[in-house]
């Protein structure tokens, strides 16, 4: 018993030691959109169901070099700044399957078919998991009647007015994306006030660069981590003992050969965090020791995107439905690509 907690232990350190500079990144980059990218623009770019805002959030998902723990955030951010459901789950997928670094070692590794059908592959998944968001029957709380929004005066951010901090100023109430905007505008309300009412000045011009940048760390490092932090490090807990209490061994590879291959790699990639650079060296030891190549494909696919973080956090921002619906979908997918991988 003394072992397993000392083996759990380890494995919870070195995930959290392997994930905390993506999630850095992540929270900055959050950072980064909350305070400099427009609620305008990610409403009109991102704020529809068409096809365009799909390729926005794929492509990009493809190039930024973060995992799926890093994700979260900047896709939550993007939520929060006017994008739909269907694009943030393209981005979910897209961001976390692949990155540059991930498909370098790729090459390296498995070489070019490997490196090129994943590459796409991960783009097919994004539109068709983002295009199965769009047609869900769920409304975001931003979808209400225009009477129920109102603008936060700090960031230009549409909030909720039901569900929003909010305060009084000279008999007029002002509604609050989050408590640090809250507290940004109770420090000089007046000035906050009268660019509401004016509506003629820009965030960029009423804020110098310290503060904006002071903006992004508060927001990245004190309201993201309030937010996801909890759920972040109950992920990592989980997924440490998953790989304490079993252990994938050598000897599973003798079982890896045919069909087997693909449900252990589909439910071995649901249940554990692995990055998609991290994953490429697993899949080439378990490919080296006799696993079928479809089923390597699979776990390079399914691993990266799905951990108990992105689980946790869909389902308390989204709700159980688009959980499962993304599960489901992901699934799938990456069993049919799988398989087409090992018929090619």
């Amino acid at each position: 018993m003394k072992e397993m907690i000392i083996e759990f232990l380890f494995t919870f350190k070195d995930y959290f030691i392997e994930v905390l500079p993506w999630v850095i990144i992540g929270f900055f980059l959050s950072g980064l959109i909350h305070e400099f990218v427009p609620a305008e623009w990610v409403e009109k770019h991102l704020g529809n169901r068409g096809i365009k805002p799909l390729l926005y959030t794929t492509l990009l998902g493809t190039v930024l070099p973060i995992c799926c723990w890093g994700s979260l955030p900047v896709a939550f951010s993007l939520y929060q700044k006017g994008a739909k459901l269907g694009p943030v789950l393209a981005f979910l997928v897209a961001t976390p399957a692949t990155s540059i670094s991930a498909l370098l070692v790729c090459f390296a590794l498995l070489g070019i078919k490997f490196t090129i059908f994943i590459f796409f592959a991960v783009i097919l998944m994004g539109l068709v998991v983002g295009a199965i968001g769009n047609f869900l029957r769920w409304e975001p709380k931003r979808e209400v009647e225009a009477m129920a929004l109102a603008t936060d005066p700090v960031c230009g951010m549409r909030v909720d007015r039901s569900n929003s901090t909010r305060t009084e100023y000279k008999g007029r109430t002002y509604y609050f994306c989050c408590p640090h905007c809250q507290a940004v505008f109770e420090k000089e309300p007046a000035k906050y006030a009268a660019e509401e009412e004016k509506g003629e000045e820009k965030e960029g011009e009423r804020k110098s660069t310290k503060e904006r940048m002071s903006s992004v760390f508060r927001y990245a490092f004190v309201e993201m981590v309030r937010e996801m932090g909890p759920e972040l490090i109950l992920g990592l807990l989980l997924a440490a003992l998953v790989a304490a209490v079993t252990p994938v061994g050598k000897f599973v590879g003798d079982y890896l050969g045919g069909g087997f291959g693909y449900l252990f790699s589909l439910i071995f990639g649901l249940i554990m965090y692995i990055c998609s650079t991290a994953s490429v060296p697993l899949v080439h030891a378990f490919i080296s020791q006799g696993m079928n190549l479809g089923a390597g494909m699979v776990l390079l696919l399914v691993g990266p995107i799905t951990s108990w973080g992105t689980i946790l956090v869909l389902r308390k921002e989204f709700g159980i439905k688009v959980v499962l619906v993304f599960l489901t979908a992901i699934s799938i997918l990456g069993l049919l690509l799988g398989f087409l991988f090992s018929i090619i």
